[in-house]
């Protein structure tokens, strides 16, 4: 029988162009395109070339105009802070029409860079639609992040101004933002030529004079600012992700293409309406924030839900049942990492009983591979259907998932689903040859991607063509490896590379490697990452010492592990570090971190016919043992 998923797969199929050209006509454009999709265009192509649009009108001004300027916008749910907001969309757009007004005054243009380095407050989302609204390029840096990571940030984009907060809150402590930021900008060799400060009445900042001015302030003495159109190929946003160098990779997302991607995927994927209230537990740091507590919903027209809070301990493990029972949340997207939280807290999921979700039909997964224990655990405890689904941060939305708006939208527990019109998804072995369904090998989607996918790294597409393109001609290498089985279900089985999943965050064990070899003692190391119950994977460092020390190694060891939160911040959640006498390698001093991850798993190390000495790895084995 033929589901409405067959067939708008099909469909797609038969035409992409056309296919994606249906789904732009739901947005407002002041210019339409020339062409749907322009193959000599950056990297590979660009969508929807010729066309104008501007993002942030089609998120807040185009739904005001049409009568809905009263409908909740935004909830802000802050148990961190104690308090709650209720934005309209009328209110969202003065507020981000002001911030740009704020930013105009100030110089900042279409083109130029703004990085936002905030807590999960509704100013974050406001200065990215302000940015948007005046075609200004925004890059949010995580606030998790320590200074130098956000040094690198600034560095590299170069913005004009930075947007940040006098803190953020975690349970039980305030976190300084503005002295980061400061040491930040000491630290870059590109200097901003402004900060806005948001004030929290927690703590005030000590603001830089001749650079700092307090946001809302800025916003309250503004004129607000129109939107301008751009071109639909303009960027929207730098995000930056880990690279397996430690330097990062500028994510660039287009305008047009991402816009389009995001207003079809709310209905086609979660199955939502603008009468709904959405609610992504992420933050606006990472991709899914990004995608889908800021643009995704408003462009939609539904309600989004901010939450400033954690999964449990604000106050409990029932947070996130009460915040989807007090604002009616009809869909909860969250990660994997959060399920394991909550049941490592309460397994009976005995705080349920104390919240009304009959409102709620749905829960959506992604970050990593959620493992199937835990989907089948939330699934029946919830009576609900749990839907993992996969993507990464360069494709800005999901590359294959369950569909709620097709009626098909509970995959096997562990399988990530099926593919999303617009992506030709094939496992390939490692000369690129197609393999039948069944066979495990290297996910890859053939080009061109689809809207919504970046179509380049910020000022490198030949980083890009390298990081992406090179391997397998036609084809987008995802870096992730797994099987399509018999029925058309994917199982994404983990990365190629030495990029980990760290509560969905990722993160590079090459940087990681880099701040370990900076220490003074330290002549080698191998940082890997094990499997972990609670966050999908862990960071786990091995390091060989320079010759002649002899300090006391469980010093060396916590000395190596405060390098690394003070240098990344505490987001990558290196707690060992192990030492060792050597590290196994092939005879050409490729060190064996397959075999090595293998170990801290507890399965067999299968090393390779090319291993240099064999018993290295017994020192491995030996150091697992004894930690």
């Amino acid at each position: 029988m033929t589901t409405a998923y067959d067939q708008a797969y099909a469909d797609w199929t038969a035409n992409p162009s056309g296919w994606w050209e249906d789904a732009a006509k739901g947005l407002e454009w002041s210019k339409p395109w020339d062409r749907a999709f322009d193959p000599a265009l950056g990297a590979f192509g660009q969508w929807f070339a010729g066309g104008e649009l501007n993002v942030c009108h089609n998120a807040l001004d185009r739904h005001v105009a049409a009568g809905r300027g009263e409908r909740t916008a935004l909830i802000w749910d802050s148990p961190a802070a104690g308090t709650q907001r209720r934005i309209s969309y009328a209110e969202l757009t003065d507020a981000v029409a002001r911030l740009a007004g704020a930013l105009v005054a100030r110089g900042v243009g279409r083109g130029d860079r703004v990085v936002i380095y905030m807590p999960m407050v509704p100013e974050a989302a406001m200065a990215m639609l302000a940015c948007a609204r005046i075609g200004a390029i925004h890059s949010v840096v995580f606030g998790g992040f320590a200074a130098p990571e956000l040094a690198k940030r600034i560095e590299d984009a170069r913005p004009v101004a930075v947007i940040s907060a006098s803190c953020g809150i975690e349970p039980g402590r305030l976190v300084q933002y503005k002295p980061m930021l400061d040491e930040a900008i000491a630290l870059s060799a590109h200097k901003p030529e402004f900060c806005l400060i948001l004030q929290r009445p927690m703590l005030q900042a000590e603001l830089t004079p001749g650079r700092d001015a307090d946001l809302l302030a800025a916003m309250a003495e503004a004129t607000p600012c129109a939107c301008v159109p751009v071109a639909a190929t303009d960027p929207l946003y730098i995000l930056y992700t880990s690279g397996t160098t430690g330097k990062p990779k500028g994510v660039v997302r287009d305008c047009g293409g991402y816009a389009v991607a995001l207003h079809r995927s709310m209905t086609m994927i979660y199955g939502v309406t603008p009468d709904d209230v959405y609610w992504c537990a992420s933050d606006v740091g990472w991709v899914v924030g990004h995608s889908y507590i800021v643009y995704g919903p408003l462009l939609l027209g539904c309600t989004t839900v901010m939450y400033e809070g954690k999964p449990v301990g604000t106050p409990d493990a029932g947070a996130f049942w009460r915040v989807c029972a007090e604002h009616g949340v009809r869909v909860l997207f969250t990660a994997p990492t959060a399920l394991r939280a909550i049941r490592q807290r309460d397994p009976e999921l005995g705080f349920l009983a104390q919240h009304d979700l009959s409102k709620l039909e749905a829960l959506f997964l992604a970050g990593e591979r959620c493992d199937p224990p835990t989907a089948i655990w939330a699934a029946a405890h919830l009576g609900k259907p749990v839907v993992d689904h996969w993507w990464q941060t360069e494709t800005g939305w999901a590359i294959t998932a369950g569909f709620r708006g097709f009626g098909l939208f509970a995959p096997a527990p562990g399988s990530g689903g099926r593919p999303c019109p617009g992506y030709h998804l094939s496992v390939l072995d490692d000369h690129g040859a197609e393999l039948p369904r069944g066979t495990q090998g290297n996910l890859a989607i053939r080009l061109p991607l689809p809207p919504g996918c970046a179509p380049t790294l910020w000022e490198s597409d030949d980083a890009y063509r390298r990081s992406y393109l090179s391997d397998f001609p036609g084809w987008y290498r995802t870096g992730d490896a797994g099987e399509i089985d018999a029925t058309g279900d994917v199982w994404v089985m983990g990365r190629t590379d030495d990029i980990i999943n760290v509560a969905g965050h990722r993160l590079s064990t090459g940087q990681m490697e880099e701040i370990l070899s900076g220490h003074p003692d330290v002549a080698e190391c191998a940082v890997i990452g094990a499997a972990d119950s609670l966050k999908g994977q862990t960071p786990l460092g091995f390091v060989v010492l320079k010759a002649g020390v002899d300090r006391n190694e469980a010093e060396i060891a916590r000395e190596l592990v405060v390098l690394v939160r003070e240098k990344l911040g505490p987001v990558a959640a290196f707690k060992d570090a192990l030492i060792v006498p050597r590290l196994p390698k092939t005879r050409s001093g490729k060190i064996l971190r397959a075999s090595i991850r293998r170990l801290a798993d507890g399965q067999p190390a299968n090393p390779p016919p090319t291993i240099d000495d064999p018993a290295a790895l017994d020192d491995i084995a030996q150091a697992l043992s004894a930690a």
